[in-house]
């Protein structure tokens, strides 16, 4: 079980490693490739990846606490009931990447492609999605109360059922989100009806 403390990585190769219940603690990497890297079970705390590549890597059950991810590629990577409390992923891109059974607690997710991600049911509250691209993503059910979803792009996406009292909502297309018995407070639901085209007084 490798286990790494306050180390500085910059531009190195992981590209296909073993790190399975790697321990990561307050170490940086900077520009760094874990490209089909296998990562189930590791455990990250207060480390930042800055510009790194994750495409392909198996991060299944791996736990990440006050970590920081920004402007990181997780294209196709496995992320099967992993876990992000308060962690910083701004910028980062999840193409294609699996999301089943992930946990997100708090955290800033604002810039990142989330695009037809699969976040049904999820506990989101308070996550910071501020201009990310949750465009044709599934968060049926899902809880978002608190969320700040900014100028996010919410197009096509679907909020069937999910709560959404108390999140920012600034610049919603409301008319390309489904909202089909999404629980709403009185300000979104006024908002909602004028973008429709109603008079409230």
């Amino acid at each position: 079980m490798p286990s790494y403390t306050d180390q500085l990585f910059e531009e190195v190769d992981f590209s296909g490693e073993d790190l399975r219940e790697a321990e990561l603690i307050r170490c940086t990497f900077i520009k760094c490739r874990f490209s089909h890297t296998r990562l189930e079970e590791a455990a990250t705390t207060g480390c930042r990846f800055e510009e790194c590549d994750f495409h392909g890597a198996s991060l299944n059950a791996s736990v990440h606490t006050e970590t920081a991810f920004t402007n990181c590629r997780f294209e196709s990577a496995n992320l099967f009931v992993a876990k992000f409390a308060q962690c910083k992923m701004t910028g980062s891109d999840f193409a294609g990447s699996e999301l089943n059974g992930i946990t997100i607690v708090k955290g800033d997710w604002s810039y990142t492609n989330l695009r037809h991600a699969k976040l049904d049911k999820q506990n989101l509250r308070d996550v910071r999605f501020v201009e990310a691209d949750l465009m044709g993503a599934s968060l049926e059910k899902s809880d978002l109360r608190k969320c700040d979803l900014s100028r996010a792009n919410l197009s096509q996406t679907n909020l069937s059922g999910a709560d959404l009292r108390g999140a920012e909502l600034e610049g919603v297309p409301w008319m390309t989100v489904n909202v089909k018995g999404a629980r709403m407070d009185t300000a979104q639901a006024i908002s909602l009806l004028r973008s429709l085209g109603a008079k409230v007084e």
